[in-house]
């Protein structure tokens, strides 16, 4: 809508599906932070209404290309420094064991039972409870910051100042690299490792610089970034099969391969992750031997 000559955008949230209390308590956070997120100028979380200034209509996701990359992270690099730096335990929800266990389970649950159609054996539901529990054992260790949980191409706009921020109603305070490993490791875009490890260590190096506690080898932070991406991409596999077969969304098991790829990428870089690529092995072996199936 537009109102004395400015654009704005009316957001209606229905409570008992979100809170967008949420969203104004993260927004007021990271703007304090210097982050460019979208001012709400109006409110009626009872309701579940909020009226906001426009960031714009381009997305990183339709501005990024080969040549405009390095400029556009480069922002979204400063941005999400900024968002860190502003961190304080107990303000936001932790992104503890239990919250990272769930997302972890609507793979079995969503993907491999719901998508494939597949029952796990006893045996390799066994194995895959011990990975998550590696997985998780990893992200655990990390630091803390605060967590956008979402902090991908199609939640940043091209705007002054740059990006404009969106959807970061469900930020959380939990492991420190989550959000690098969403900005590079998209759900609808990729890039070259030799690209994404580039942006990695300038995001290393200026968090480093900045005062961050990303450790001083960065090996070891690279590590902790693989495996918390292997996290997120576990999770997005289950949540794009949740979206197409309970909420009726289509179009999103067409970037489930992008996430596959991004898993076994990942699990055959480190040993004590061989028996999730083995798992790989498995389920698609049997989903190619279902008629009509292409996995």
């Amino acid at each position: 809508m537009r109102a004395q000559g400015r654009s704005l955008i009316v957001m209606d949230a229905p409570p008992a599906q979100e809170d967008s209390r949420a969203f104004v308590r993260v927004a007021s956070l990271m703007a304090s932070a210097g982050v460019h997120v979208p001012e709400v100028i109006a409110q009626d979380p009872e309701r579940g209404f909020l009226l906001l200034s426009d960031l714009g209509t381009t997305s990183y996701l339709q501005a990024l290309n080969a040549a405009s990359a390095d400029a556009l992270f480069g922002d979204a690099i400063d941005a999400l420094l900024r968002w860190q730096l502003a961190s304080k335990p107990g303000v936001l929800p932790p992104y503890d064991e239990a919250l990272l266990t769930r997302e972890l389970n609507l793979f079995p649950e969503w993907y491999v039972q719901r998508h494939l159609g597949l029952a796990l054996s006893a045996a390799q539901q066994q194995r895959l409870t011990a990975l998550f529990s590696l997985i998780i054992d990893s992200n655990l260790a990390q630091a803390a910051v605060y967590v956008h949980r979402d902090y991908m191409p199609r939640n940043l706009m091209v705007c002054e100042p740059n990006p404009g921020v969106i959807d970061f109603q469900d930020a959380v305070y939990g492991p420190i690299t989550y959000d690098v490993a969403s900005l590079f490791r998209d759900a609808f875009l990729s890039w070259d490792e030799e690209r994404v490890l580039d942006w990695t260590v300038r995001y290393w190096e200026k968090a480093k610089r900045a005062g961050l506690p990303v450790g001083a080898d960065f090996g070891d932070f690279y590590r902790a970034l693989e495996w918390m991406g292997l996290q997120r991409h576990l999770k997005v596999l289950g949540i794009f099969a949740r979206l197409h077969y309970r909420d009726g969304k289509r179009g999103y098991l067409d970037d489930t391969p992008r996430f596959v790829g991004y898993v076994r990428a990942v699990a055959a870089r480190y040993n004590a992750l061989g028996p999730l690529l083995a798992l790989f092995d498995e389920l698609e072996g049997k989903a190619e031997s279902r008629a009509g199936y292409t996995f």
